[in-house]
């Protein structure tokens, strides 16, 4: 998985062959099918694997802040930590989003579920922080960060970190 999960976020999906997978795990074919017998269920799995990664930063973040804002806080510096990040290629549920449009294959319903699940956990902040529309927030601040992850792979990471803490901040604080 580590080795799947560090090609396919460097150099993308679609542009890495399974041949290549197993040579750089030093795993047998068979060993590679018996677990993933598909490519697909491969790519699905490493997504799976970063949304769990993700979870349990957002739930450490979410459980130890003092208030929904420092939560909120929290968050927002993790996203621009993220985004300045050496190697920063942007966000990894974006790019399969792009290498799988089908809405039907289980990549883009990966990519959906952890889309789904963070804007719940932006509404749920933003309501208890007393937002006065915390669906319409959290669907700016998923914008605002969309936005920031591709303009932190194809600019100045830094830059677009602090635009997006910028912005982030002053639609919390509407």
């Amino acid at each position: 998985m580590s080795t799947a999960a560090r090609l396919f976020y460097g150099e993308g999906i679609r542009a890495v062959g399974v041949d290549r997978v197993v040579e750089e795990a030093r795993v047998t074919r068979a060993t590679f099918y018996r677990h993933f017998p598909s490519k697909e269920d491969l790519v699905s799995s490493y997504l799976q694997a970063e949304d769990q990664r993700i979870r349990a930063r957002v739930e450490y973040g979410m459980t130890h802040a003092g208030s929904p804002q420092e939560a909120l806080g929290l968050l927002i510096d993790g996203i621009g930590q993220e985004i300045c990040a050496p190697g920063f290629r942007g966000c990894p549920f974006i790019n399969a989003a792009a290498e799988y449009p089908d809405a039907q294959s289980s990549v883009h319903q990966a990519v959906l579920t952890h889309r789904s699940w963070f804007h719940e956990v932006i509404v749920q902040a933003l309501r208890l922080g007393g937002h006065p529309d915390p669906v319409l927030g959290a669907d700016i601040m998923m914008a605002l960060r969309d936005g920031a992850m591709v303009a932190g792979y194809l600019s100045d990471g830094r830059v677009a970190a602090a635009s997006f803490g910028r912005a982030a901040r002053t639609l919390i604080a509407a």
